[in-house]
């Protein structure tokens, strides 16, 4: 199944991101069955903003904006189909 990895710009300060989190994983686990939300990388501006970069497998792009759009509070960055990962270990020192 595809991966994705959608990034997002939230309306929201960093103390109300686990009620949106909580959100999420209900979207995915009671509406949305099909998603896999794998994890998601916070990050806070300094202003205060939170973006998220999020990967999520899913049978389409569309369904993750679907998700995206129930949770609300944001805007897409960008949505990505991940077409593999690697780490250091992939890269043995010569």
């Amino acid at each position: 199944m595809p991966r994705y990895m959608i990034v997002r710009s939230f309306d929201v300060g960093e103390s109300q991101m686990p009620a949106v989190g909580r959100r999420s994983r209900e979207i995915v686990e009671d509406e949305l069955p099909e998603i896999t939300w794998e994890h998601s990388h916070v990050v806070v501006d300094d202003n205060g903003k939170v973006r998220t970069f999020c990967v999520y497998e899913a049978p389409s792009e569309g369904v993750v904006r679907d998700h995206s759009s129930r949770l609300g509070q944001h805007r897409i960055d960008s949505i990505e189909e991940i077409v593999g990962d690697v780490t250091p270990e992939d890269f043995p020192a010569a």
